[in-house]
């Protein structure tokens, strides 16, 4: 009768002959060997090498069955899986930008202010700001272009 440790060897090269990777293979014959375990509380098996290779090869081919039903990304590191939310650090960040935006807002005169903002928050056409505001479209193009450099300007170095 083999040794236990030549039985585990038997069933680790059976299912490395199956196509497991190699640091899958040890953690298929442990399942396996516990399984046989188990199952042998209960029955009489006339031969445990030959059960602990069957159960093990069983156990590589469920395996790869429920792989091809929901594969899954191998994932070494943890800390490499993106995270979309921002860190405090740059929330703080924003939030001082978006101030320092809002008084480079107030620079501008209330027209052209308005003007800008019903572009870039509104999103009116320029043709409509030029009905609502009494302008011509070129108008109205040149004020909401001299704004955004201007507000580029202000914004310069943040």
């Amino acid at each position: 009768m083999p040794s236990l440790a030549e039985m585990l060897e038997k069933a680790r090269r059976a299912v490395l002959r199956r196509g497991v990777p190699e640091q899958d293979a040890d953690e298929l014959v442990q399942d396996a060997f516990l399984k046989i375990e188990h199952y042998q509380r209960t029955h009489e098996a006339r031969s445990q090498e030959a059960l602990l290779v069957t159960a093990a090869v069983n156990l590589s081919i469920d395996r790869r069955r429920r792989d091809a039903r929901a594969p899954f990304a191998e994932i070494d590191d943890l800390h490499e899986i993106a995270d979309a939310m921002p860190d405090p650090a740059q929330i703080v960040e924003q939030q001082a930008r978006l101030r320092h935006a809002a008084r480079g807002l107030d620079t501008l005169s209330e027209k052209t202010r308005r003007i800008l903002l019903k572009r870039r928050l509104d999103g009116m056409s320029y043709a409509e700001i030029a009905a609502s505001e009494g302008m011509s479209v070129a108008a109205v193009e040149k004020q909401v272009a001299r704004a955004t450099l201007q507000l580029m300007q202000w914004m310069e170095g943040w």
